[in-house]
């Protein structure tokens, strides 16, 4: 089914963390969505990411991945980003086994870029050229091992996705507060609302 990439499905913040939400509720495996199981998204998502994250990335166009080897070292990078992140999240650090295999796989999708592409972190500055969605989310994963951004990374207790903390006192909850700050707020007032009628019946 075809739906919108806007601007709530990139509220990771930065690329690496928006390929991470492309499952949706990872922490509720009987609600998990991935996004990419129609393999047509993915070129989308690369599309939507390049206007996106030009905060991050500049004037930059994703090379969406074509076969099916590109494919699956897309998915792989995903899941080694969502596992890195997540446990950096849930433990505090860094943990080495989700560190190393984030790494193994990043080495191989740069040395799979042309030999003449000059590779660097993510800067709004870039202005033009390509680079695979893989590698550059990649790269941006390698940017948030900075202390003081990847204590700003957090997940979201409604939908469970990655996201960076760009405000200045890191009290963001959620992220997006107009979708799952809203349905979170709608909740409470339900279950306050229920509770004052079981009350009122007493």
């Amino acid at each position: 089914m075809t739906f919108e990439w806007n601007a709530h499905r990139f509220s990771g913040g930065v690329l690496a963390l928006d390929l991470a939400n492309t499952v949706v509720f990872r922490e509720s495996p009987e609600r998990s969505l991935d996004r990419f199981s129609d393999p047509a998204e993915v070129t989308r998502f690369a599309a939507a990411a390049a206007d996106f994250r030009q905060g991050e990335w500049g004037n930059v166009e994703f090379r969406p991945p074509l076969s099916e080897r590109e494919i699956t070292g897309l998915i792989d990078m995903r899941e080694a980003i969502n596992r890195l992140f997540r446990t950096a999240v849930h433990g505090g650090g860094l943990s080495p086994a989700p560190l190393s295999e984030f790494l193994r796989l990043g080495s191989k999708l740069v040395g799979d870029e042309p030999g003449d592409q000059a590779l660097a972190l993510p800067r709004p500055s870039r202005d033009g050229g390509q680079i695979s969605l893989a590698a550059a989310s990649f790269l941006s994963g390698v940017r948030l091992f900075e202390p003081l951004r990847l204590e700003r990374i957090k997940v979201c207790p409604n939908c469970h996705w990655l996201y960076f903390d760009e405000s200045r006192n890191r009290s963001r909850r959620w992220c997006d507060m107009n979708v799952c700050g809203n349905r979170a707020k709608a909740r409470r007032y339900y279950d306050r609302n229920a509770k004052q009628m079981v009350n009122g019946h007493v």
